[in-house]
């Protein structure tokens, strides 16, 4: 029997082509979004000869990620490999641009439920000694975030989530690896409405490289993987080594409202 890989998001971008790499690595998939566009994905990649169960279904809310979790139990089989990469950002002004709703969405999605759902999923592989988790975060988490305030902080967390519970873990036979993608391909930028922002107009990196960088990192048990580009490498190191106020100028040039024209 095959292998089973968990990943969310996996209607479009990066969590699509995580489900693609999965399924071309033998792995059956229980894949999930929110959007119905998940039902068609299910059936490409059940092209790649492995079985699929697309799940539509909203993480944002507590009763979505149980309903997921339901789901994945009902096979009866143990999950090898969960990918938590379902989220969601938002551009602009947090006073002036954003919606209380917009910006607890963002906190639901990308914190709230990769708590949520990966408290489920990996209490059975602490009890069998086995299995992988894969947080996509961000480059984003490496600096304060304006005009985008609360998704780099939402990252900020994903990232320092994985690297505690990795640690956590280190003897239990599970591995956690984070996936720091810099910009990407995707229809990110359209969702957070920023495509007037210098970082929407520059050059992106393909999902799918960004994809087989994640999975070949996880595949590795490597702590994290910072894909993509050397300009994300090198955002990744001075993250590292420039104070915040420093960083969060230097974010603001590429993520304020209007930017691109400037």
């Amino acid at each position: 029997m095959n292998p089973q890989a968990v990943v969310t998001g996996a209607s479009s971008g990066i969590g699509l082509e995580l489900a693609k790499v999965f399924a071309d690595n033998g792995y059956d998939l229980v894949i999930a979004a929110e959007d119905d566009a998940i039902d068609t994905v299910g059936e490409e990649i059940r092209g790649h000869g492995v079985q699929v169960d697309a799940v539509q279904v909203d993480l944002s809310s507590y009763q979505g990620v149980e309903d997921l979790v339901a789901r994945i139990r009902t096979s009866g089989r143990p999950v090898d490999v969960l990918a938590v990469n379902a989220g969601v950002g938002v551009g602009g002004d947090f006073v002036r641009d954003t919606s209380v709703d917009d910006n607890l969405e963002i906190v639901n999605l990308n914190v709230t439920s990769a708590v949520h759902l990966t408290h489920r999923v990996l209490a059975d592989m602490v009890d069998r000694k086995e299995g992988r988790v894969l947080f996509t975060s961000s480059i984003a988490a490496t600096t304060p975030g304006p005009f985008q305030t609360v998704y780099a902080a939402s990252k900020a967390f994903l990232a320092s989530f994985g690297q505690g519970l990795r640690e956590e873990l280190k003897d239990s036979g599970v591995s956690v690896t984070t996936l720091m993608p810099g910009p990407t391909d995707t229809n990110f930028f359209d969702r957070a409405g920023m495509q007037d922002t210098k970082v929407a107009q520059g050059a992106k990196d393909d999902p799918a490289q960004v994809a087989r960088q994640g999975f070949e990192a996880l595949m590795k048990g490597k702590d994290h993987v910072v894909a993509g580009s050397v300009k994300n490498k090198a955002q990744a190191v001075a993250g590292r080594a420039l104070p915040d106020p420093v960083k969060a100028k230097a974010h603001r040039k590429m993520s304020e409202p209007g930017s691109a024209e400037s």
